[in-house]
């Protein structure tokens, strides 16, 4: 199904389907839009790292991974609520790649209710994590940007817009240390940032685009870096 197609699609489910689960189609749980049930069966991804947002299943909660612990990440903590599996996979790989706005709305929403109230209090500005615009050109669209946008009107909070100093390699195929090399001195950040900012972006991998923009932004002037995602890909699965 074409892009057009699936947006189409998105917007004749929401006006024929109101008041449904946007997974099942069951009564909604009141004020969200989704059921409490599908709600719950999501890939939370609890427990999970502080430090670098890896599930951590079987550990202690807030106990930070061997790896944090070994090499600390560019960032002070990861804010990822959710995992990169079953539905929430699809909605990225729908709203990342077909640019649906179903999707998008719903990843938002899941972040918003994922991130606690003193977490979305704590940021002064967002930074979301930067396409170049070659790239952005031929996806016809910046899912972090978007994603940014919106989340900043919630919280009222400013949006900073950094930029791609190059269009580097895609990240995929590459192991960690590849990742940092490949993004080394990728992104510029305007200077002044206020002290506290959180990064934006879909979907956390090994964590290495959001440490080389952290790395960016305290250069800017951020005292403090916050990663925050909607999801994270588990380790077995990279």
């Amino acid at each position: 199904m074409s892009t057009s197609a699936r947006k189409e699609v998105d917007g004749w489910l929401g006006r024929a389907l109101p008041g449904r689960c946007a997974f099942c189609l069951a009564p909604l749980l009141d004020g969200f839009p989704w059921c409490e049930a599908c709600f719950a069966g999501l890939p939370w991804n609890v427990p999970a790292c502080p430090g670098c947002g890896e599930p951590q299943p079987g550990a202690e909660a807030g106990r930070r991974c061997g790896r944090c612990l070994r090499r600390p990440p560019a960032f002070d903590r990861a804010r990822v609520p959710l995992r990169y599996a079953e539905e929430v996979a699809g909605l990225v790989q729908r709203f990342k790649f077909d640019a649906s706005p179903r999707a998008g709305k719903l990843l938002l929403d899941l972040l918003s209710t994922g991130l606690p109230a003193d977490v979305t209090a704590w940021p002064e500005a967002l930074v979301p994590v930067p396409l170049h615009p070659r790239r952005a050109r031929e996806r016809g669209f910046d899912q972090a940007l978007w994603l940014a946008r919106r989340l900043g009107r919630r919280l009222d909070r400013p949006l900073v817009r950094a930029t791609r100093a190059r269009d580097t390699p895609s990240q995929r195929g590459l192991d960690r240390g590849e990742r940092r090399a490949n993004l080394r001195a990728a992104f510029c950040v305007p200077g002044g940032l206020p002290g506290r900012v959180a990064l934006v972006d879909d979907v956390m991998t090994t964590g290495a685009t959001l440490g080389a923009l952290a790395v960016a932004c305290r250069r800017a002037g951020a005292r403090e870096v916050e990663a925050w995602a909607v999801a994270r890909t588990p380790l077995h699965d990279r």
